[in-house]
């Protein structure tokens, strides 16, 4: 499989810059920058530590958004297990899927303005991939959450007055659910958090298989 073999070609590893004191409790940290998903898991009362990977992502228009999003969570995770081979690694991915197409973060207020006409008044798929590694007990375990968020129509002042209040940028569809929601949101069916960006049943599940929580 393309994305297990994409994922093998890690960058070489180096000593975690924080070091691990074995008298302490295992060490949590999130693979990620996203300050939503370091919000949801602050939520859980588990310590954690943030250390983004610095991987090249998959993100194909036409990729499997299930494969995709669990592929690069794994890369995530993987990425700071090797440097941190002590510590339980977090990895999380989402992505936005309809008509047959993925959509990652827009490049610009264009893309994003497109992204909007297409979700607008229809359902679409929030996919998201979790993946946890601790290199030392070479622990792998991954999951996936899906959930359905149906739009407003939405005309093109609406959609200015979304971009007036929220940054797309760095949302993938090019919006937030928790964010100008009556502007753009009809409903939603399954895990809010997860269409937020870390579906938190699902990630405490996990960290409990893990004895973090």
């Amino acid at each position: 499989m393309k994305l297990a073999r994409a994922r093998k070609r890690l960058y070489g590893a180096a000593l975690c810059r924080m070091p691990f004191r074995s008298h302490s409790a295992p060490r949590l940290i999130l693979a990620s920058a996203s300050p939503r998903r370091r919000e949801l898991l602050a939520g859980l009362g588990v310590p954690f530590e943030v250390m983004p990977a610095a991987v090249a992502e998959h993100e194909a228009p036409d990729a499997d958004p299930r494969e995709m999003v669990r592929h690069n969570a794994a890369l995530k995770a993987e990425w700071v297990a090797l440097r941190c081979p002590e510590a339980f690694v977090l990895g999380a991915d989402t992505t936005v899927f309809i008509d047959q197409l993925v959509l990652n973060k827009p490049r610009d207020l264009a893309e994003a303005k497109t992204m909007l006409r297409r979700l607008s008044g229809r359902t679409h798929n929030v996919y998201t991939g979790l993946a946890v590694r601790r290199q030392c007990a070479r622990l792998a375990l991954d999951t996936g959450v899906a959930s359905e968020v149906t739009f407003r129509p939405l005309d093109d002042a609406t959609i200015e007055r979304y971009l007036a209040v929220v940054n797309p940028l760095d949302k993938a569809g090019a919006y937030a659910i928790q964010e100008g929601t009556d502007l753009i949101i009809a409903s939603w069916r399954g895990s809010f958090s997860n269409i937020v960006g870390l579906p938190i049943e699902e990630t405490k599940q996990i960290l409990t298989q893990c004895g973090l929580c």
